[in-house]
């Protein structure tokens, strides 16, 4: 069975690299990309439509292989409850593990729990800690990240693969690039960060890829307690408190 799974999923990979190079008609070329405009506009109106009155919301992100018993899944999901205890919602990935543990959190606390699912080969369902109404699922993950930024106030980091590499990277660049204001991001476990931190440093900065100053957008922390810390003081610089 495995097997024959491992052969399907090679079948699959080498008819997309193909379909790369098969030369296709304008009227082909038309009839498949205005299918995907329309796409991109409904996921984008949904969007929109579900998220426009949310309220200030804290994006938590991070692996969706973390298991329930684990202790980054438990911190996940006291960073989720305190961040509503204060006043803020609660969006995630709407998936599993740390994604399933912030909203199980903001459920817990009465707050509002909000899933942007994206669809996947392995059929990632929306986790049942997900306010009904404000569940969300995407085919593309670039208009996914447009929801997770424009309706965020602060990203919130929990240890995590190439897909919280890429939400991180996202929100550094937006901001980096004034893109966005300047909202809190919070990496949590010290340890775990420490290294790609170190490179950013000894490499990104000795390069001049990046200045210096960039990684004062990163905030680090090793507790729940620190983290939520992070956000207060930073919306209580500007006499700012959510309105919910």
């Amino acid at each position: 069975m495995e097997k024959d799974n491992e052969k399907e999923a090679s079948t699959e990979e080498e008819r997309k690299i193909r379909k790369a190079f098969v030369d296709k008609n304008w009227t082909e070329i038309k009839s498949a990309d205005s299918w995907v405009i329309f796409k991109v506009m409904s996921e984008f109106v949904e969007g929109f439509e579900k998220l426009s009155k949310i309220g200030p919301c804290v994006s938590i992100f991070g692996s969706a292989r973390t298991q329930p018993d684990h202790p980054y899944y438990k911190i996940a999901e006291d960073i989720a409850f305190k961040l509503v205890q204060h006043g803020y919602g609660v969006i995630t990935g709407g998936g599993p593990g740390i994604m399933e543990a912030g909203n199980k959190g903001a459920y817990k606390a009465g707050g509002k729990s909000v899933g942007l699912n994206i669809f996947l080969p392995h059929e990632q369902k929306g986790n049942i800690y997900i306010d009904p109404e404000k569940l969300i699922s995407f085919d593309y993950f670039f208009v996914r990240k447009v929801m997770f930024v424009k309706y965020s106030q602060g990203y919130i980091v929990m240890p995590g693969g190439f897909g919280t590499m890429d939400e991180l990277t996202e929100a550094i660049t937006l901001i980096q690039t004034q893109k966005i204001g300047r909202f809190p991001i919070v990496l949590v476990d010290k340890k775990f960060w420490a290294g790609m931190l170190a490179w950013f440093k000894e490499v990104l900065v000795s390069h001049e890829m990046i200045d210096v100053k960039d990684l004062e957008l990163i905030s680090l922390v090793d507790t729940s307690e620190e983290a939520v810390k992070v956000i207060e003081e930073f919306y209580s610089k500007y006499l700012l408190e959510p309105n919910f």
